[in-house]
This record gives structure tokens, C-alpha cells and sequence, in this order.
């Protein structure tokens, strides 16, 4: 007899835009249901990931929460006590920091055997507080999933974290989605000579006003040149306002962020992620599987994702000059563009599916599973509360 499917529970703040937010729908969707029954949790359940979720059948938890300090935090473990009963919750994983903070704690108070929390950045983004709070939560769960090495070392140099509790398991996309298709899009047009590209969140730490900078200073090379520059976010007004003083206005074309980038991706020549903090980039990672030759800063995880001169082009952080370079570099040798876009696409599509890191969860579910069975809950909880 085949055991019965394992319940999990998926958390998350919100359910919108951002890479996280889309590695959990992608995993939820992508689990065999015979082995694990999804389930996702949020603190905003109006974005378009909770919708996605809900269509594939994926039940959607929203707890009320709006403050740690409030009474709707006492609320929201009242509903997920509830909800874990119910359901038959097995593990928790928290995907974001501030599910590490809340949903860490919460599931460890409704009693549930297994819960494993994420880092998918670097803590030098957190305040000294969420800092704090996030290393108490580091205590209470069996393990933190990572997304990139560079993260892994972090925790261990920086977080003195044991290895053997932290657990690599790389971002995953969906290839048959992101593929290479012919460069008509949406913003493509007769006499364009390079389309330059950006997708992401526009928050600090994604760097886009160097890419405008950098941008400002190789427009004389070539008339047709445009930059599309895709996402939303805090960044927005001031992104605007840098572009009008650089005198880019006619030349960058701001999109508010889009539930299917592909065909935006596909569009560009050249795709830029000039990150100050990175850590594994899901849109870095959608580009290349898209066909497009990547730059990308040398921070975090982008070195995993781009080899300088093999799949791509690395900068220095911060450094408009730096990048421009590089930029000159592929619209002055288009035979070199073309190869290291090529490379790109070949190296995401043999390395990050969807399938392999939806395979690596599991295995990384499975064996703490098997750990907590060995050791007997009770014992565990003993040691951890």
C-alpha cells in the first residue's frame, strides 16, 4: 500500500510579485501530489500568485496579520492552530523573512513536527531587529534552505550557522516557458539596433540607477539603442526622476511589473541584473533560458548563475563605468553577443528546471521527515522548546 501524501504548509507574506513569491507557486504546482499536498500561506492573499495557486487547486491561507506587536498576530496563530489541525499539517516552510520571524515560532506553537525556514538573501538587507529575530527563529526550525552558495557561506561565516543544518537546493524555472524564441515582442520595433533590458523588483538594492548611468554614457554608440526596465516597487519615482535628469526620457521605457515576463525577456538583446545584494536571481535566470546575453554584477549568487566570458559578463558592483563597459563591449561585437547568449541558454536549461529543484525539495522534505521519525517528535521538541 502506498503511504498517504505528506501535508505541507508553504508560507510566504504576500503572493504577488517577486522571485520568492514565485518559487513558492512553483513548487506548490510542481509537487506530486502523491507524495506531498500543498498547501500556502500569506499575510496579503490578493496577489496574482494566491490566484494562481487557487486555479492549480492549492488551498490559500490568509492570516490577518498586519503587525507582530498587534493583536492580529495573536489572530493569525489562532487560524493557523486551527488550520494545521484540520489539515493534518506535517511541515511548515517559511519562505521569506517575515514568515522566518512569524510563521517560525507560530508553527512551532501549533505543534507541528517539522519546520524548516529559508535565507534567499543576505541579512545585511535586515534591520538590527529583524536581524535579531531572525537568529532566534534560526534555533527552532531543522533546517534553512538555501538558494545559492554564496548564501550558504554567509550563514556559516557570518551567522556561525552549522553546515550540516543548512540545505542548498538552487532556484528552479520553468524551461518549456523560458525558452529562446524569435525577438519580436512587445517593444520591438523596425530600426531598433539593441534592445537592453532589466526585470526585477525595483527596490535599492537591485541597482537600477546604475544601469541608468551606465546606460547614459554608451547612448552616443549607437542611435537605436533603447532600455526597457520592467518591474515595480519602491524605486519607482526616483528611477523616473534619474532617467528625466540623464535625458533618457525618449530612450527608457519604464513597464509596471507583469505576471508573464517572458515575452518582455525575449524582446531584449542584452539582459542587465546590476544588483548591489543578490543572492540567486530568478529573472537573471529567466533571461538566459530566454536567449538573452546576460551582464550581471559580481555579488552573491550571480557568479553561480553567469561564468565571465563563457555565458555572460560580470561587472563591479556599483560601478557605472564598470558596466558601460561591458555593454560597449557585446553591441560592438554582435558574433560574441550571440555566443555568450547561446551559452546562456544552454547552461540554465541543462541546470535549473523546475523539475530538478522541485526534486532537490523533495529530497531535502524527505529527509528531515525521516530524521523527525527516527528521533520521535517528542524528543525534538524537548530539545528546541
Amino acid at each position: 500500500m502506498m503511504p498517504s501524501p505528506v501535508n505541507i504548509l508553504l508560507m510566504a507574506r504576500t503572493l504577488g510579485a517577486g522571485g520568492t513569491e514565485r518559487q513558492l507557486t512553483e513548487l506548490a504546482r510542481s509537487l506530486p501530489p502523491n507524495r506531498f499536498c500543498a498547501h500556502a500561506a500569506c499575510f496579503y492573499d490578493d496577489g496574482f500568485r494566491a490566484e494562481e495557486l487557487r486555479r492549480a487547486g492549492i488551498p490559500v491561507l490568509a492570516l490577518p496579520v498586519r503587525s507582530l506587536l498587534s493583536a492580529s498576530a495573536v489572530q493569525g496563530v489562532r487560524l493557523l492552530r486551527a488550520y494545521i489541525r484540520e489539515n493534518g499539517i506535517r511541515l511548515v516552510h517559511t519562505f521569506d523573512h517575515p514568515m522566518n520571524i512569524y510563521g517560525v515560532p507560530a508553527a512551532r506553537l501549533c505543534g507541528v513536527p517539522v519546520v524548516l525556514s529559508s535565507q534567499r538573501s543576505f541579512r545585511t538587507l535586515r534591520t538590527a531587529r529583524d536581524h535579531w529575530l531572525l537568529r532566534l527563529s534560526d534555533q527552532l526550525v531543522q533546517g534553512i534552505v538555501v538558494n545559492a552558495a554564496a548564501v550558504r557561506r554567509h550563514l556559516i561565516e557570518d551567522e556561525r550557522i552549522a553546515a550540516g543544518r543548512i540545505h542548498l537546493c538552487y532556484n528552479g524555472i520553468d524551461t518549456a516557458h523560458f525558452q529562446p524564441q524569435p525577438r519580436p515582442g512587445p517593444f520591438r520595433h523596425p530600426g531598433d539596433f539593441i534592445l537592453i533590458g532589466a526585470a526585477s523588483v525595483l527596490r535599492p538594492e537591485k541597482g537600477l540607477d546604475t544601469l541608468l548611468e551606465a546606460f547614459a554614457g554608451i547612448r552616443p554608440l549607437a542611435p537605436g539603442l533603447r532600455l526597457i526596465i520592467v518591474g515595480s516597487g519602491p524605486e519607482e519615482s526616483r528611477l523616473h526622476a534619474l532617467a528625466r535628469e540623464l535625458a533618457l526620457d525618449t530612450v527608457c521605457h519604464f513597464e509596471p511589473a507583469v505576471a508573464d515576463v517572458a515575452p518582455w525577456l525575449r524582446s531584449f538583446d542584452i539582459f542587465v541584473l546590476p544588483s548591489r545584494s543578490e543572492a540567486l536571481s530568478n529573472s537573471l535566470m529567466e533571461a538566459m533560458a530566454c536567449g538573452c546575453a546576460p551582464v550581471a554584477s559580481r555579488t552573491g549568487g550571480n557568479p553561480e548563475l553567469v561564468e565571465h566570458s563563457q555565458n555572460g559578463l560580470l561587472f563591479e558592483p556599483g560601478d557605472a563605468g564598470s558596466l558601460a563597459r561591458q555593454l560597449a563591449f557585446l553591441i560592438q561585437h554582435p558574433v560574441e553577443r550571440q555566443r555568450l547568449a547561446a551559452g546562456a541558454a544552454a547552461f540554465i536549461h541543462h541546470n535549473f528546471s523546475r523539475e530538478s529543484a522541485t526534486a532537490r525539495m523533495m529530497d531535502i522534505y524527505n529527509s528531515v521527515l525521516a530524521h523527525i521519525t527516527h528521533k520521535g517528535v517528542s524528543t525534538y521538541l524537548q530539545t528546541f522548546l
